[in-house]
């Protein structure tokens, strides 16, 4: 007996059934996840820039908290533009999947 003889079909209702369970409850937690995300990132970018002001202008109170506030803004924008990468390259690798 070879092992792939020991494998079963999976009958397309099953599918179906997998398909809707996913759906039902997964898509919507992703993308609320990601816009999340994205939200936090573009908090973090607009006090790197207010921090960026406040240097350029003198208005600084603490110097070490405005490049912490730049240090966290980059860091936090090459973790989403890796995550973007990231995906970009699975969808493109979906896309040349053959059924």
């Amino acid at each position: 007996m070879s092992p792939i003889d020991g494998i079963s079909g999976i009958s397309s209702a099953e599918l179906l059934k997998q398909k809707s369970a996913v759906e039902s409850s997964g898509g919507e937690d992703f993308a609320q996840h990601l816009k999340s995300a994205i939200s936090d990132v573009n908090d973090l970018q607009k006090k790197s820039e207010k921090a960026l002001g406040d240097m350029a202008t003198g208005q600084v109170k603490d110097l070490h908290q405005a490049a912490l506030a730049i240090g966290k803004a980059e860091t936090s924008m090459k973790l989403m533009l890796e995550i973007r990468n990231k995906a970009l390259s699975a969808y493109k690798e979906l896309g040349r999947t053959q059924l």
